[in-house]
């Protein structure tokens, strides 16, 4: 699939280890339109709607439609409902499935999904990349009467689904605690192979090279780190890669504050993503403190960060903290500018610092390897499928 997202890594990796076991995979997708909310590649690379095509690995890869949109919050969830709608039909299209998963963040498609599985009598898995429906309460996405009838439906699903997978254990144990049974914990995770040990920054330099790559979303509080940026002056220049609801507001701020930042556009490919690895001296991991749901929220750059060697600015909470910790490749601090600014000061003062040597990667092939990730999200599929047809 051309898109570049985290969902679509997270199950590009999957499905090449359920294919590498014989299975059959068919996906549900909507027609490529990511960044832009408008389709840029060619029709034949972006995929018709309705229309099935052969995928990397050898899945079927059937489009659902989309709705042209800005790049809002309402927008985009304009967009899934859209989508979702459009996938309902797209997923009775098929052969019949021995289970139907759902992936989320995109709200909408949990719901298409169970309506597909039930339609077609098979089981039914919720794969919560995100702490829904706590985060939809901590963002406030929706008001009054209308918030605690999205939250019941979410949690309906969730109860009703055969298996609930998460990304965080801590996660997994609040459902747990509200009496959701049937969930695991099937961690994000990084094909170090694709992603080479970066050599060390070098020992001198005239000033800090910070990179941030990924989402320039509400969930980051990127505003913060442009601060901090300001606050150190010529002792940093930070690079932000990506795209998102918050990035015109962010290139507004920046130029307001005269702070050193660049702008990117997505990196497209391994190789454009390396090269901005390559060149930077300390990465971002951030989202916000005060949203209760991001204690257990783990970015999913965090093991790509970990995996290529370098030094990591972790303004995180919770799981996400104690990874970075564990693995001994960064400094958590406070998601304050002067801290984050004094942080910066401090390693471009004092570069050996900025030495973690193989300890992220070495804790990533150890915790989060796809190949066994993968294989072990195999044998929770099998394992609900052949339950659903014994009670069959």
């Amino acid at each position: 699939m051309p898109e570049h997202s985290p969902p679509q890594r997270r199950w590009s990796q999957l499905i090449r280890t359920f294919r590498d076991l014989g299975w059959d995979v068919d996906v549900v997708a909507p027609v490529a339109h990511a960044p832009a909310g408008r389709r840029t590649l060619s029709r034949k690379a972006a995929g018709r709607a309705f229309r099935t095509a052969p995928g990397r690995y050898g899945e079927h890869v059937r489009r659902a439609p989309y709705l042209w949109h800005r790049t809002t919050r309402l927008g985009r969830f304009a967009d899934q409902c859209f989508s979702a709608a459009g996938s309902i039909p797209a997923g009775l299209m098929g052969p019949k499935p021995d289970v139907v998963i759902a992936t989320v963040p995109s709200l909408p498609i949990l719901g298409a999904g169970y309506a597909v599985a039930r339609l077609r009598g098979v089981p039914f898995v919720a794969d919560m990349r995100d702490a829904w429906p706590d985060i939809a309460r901590d963002a406030r996405i929706v008001q009054g009467s209308a918030k605690s009838l999205v939250e019941r439906i979410i949690v309906a699903i969730q109860e009703r689904a055969d298996l609930v997978v998460t990304v965080t254990l801590g996660f997994a144990a609040t459902l747990r605690e509200r009496g959701i049974k049937n969930v695991a914990t099937i961690s994000n995770g990084i094909d170090t192979s694709a992603r080479e040990l970066l050599p060390p920054p070098p020992a001198e330099a005239d000033r800090l090279e910070v990179l941030y790559l990924g989402n320039h979303g509400e969930s980051q509080r990127l505003e913060t780190i442009i601060r901090a940026a300001a606050l150190a002056g010529d002792t940093v220049r930070l690079s932000m890669v990506g795209h998102g609801v918050q990035r015109r507001a962010l290139m507004a701020l920046a130029k307001a504050l005269e702070a050193p930042v660049e702008f990117y556009d997505p990196a497209q490919g391994t190789a454009a993503v390396m090269d901005f690895y390559r060149r930077a001296d300390t990465c971002v991991v951030s989202l916000r403190d005060d949203w209760k749901s991001f204690e257990t929220t783990i970015p999913s750059k965090t093991y790509e960060v970990l995996a290529v060697g370098r030094h990591v600015t972790g303004i995180v909470l919770g799981e996400a903290r104690t990874i970075i910790e564990e693995a001994k490749a960064g400094d958590i601090v406070p998601s304050d500018p002067a801290a984050i600014a004094a942080l910066w000061k401090e390693l471009a003062a004092d570069r050996s610092r900025l030495l973690t040597g193989s300890s992220g990667r070495d804790w990533v092939e150890a915790n989060a390897n796809v190949e066994a990730l993968g294989r072990s999200y195999a044998v929770l599929l099998a394992t609900v499928a052949s339950e659903h047809r014994s009670a069959s």
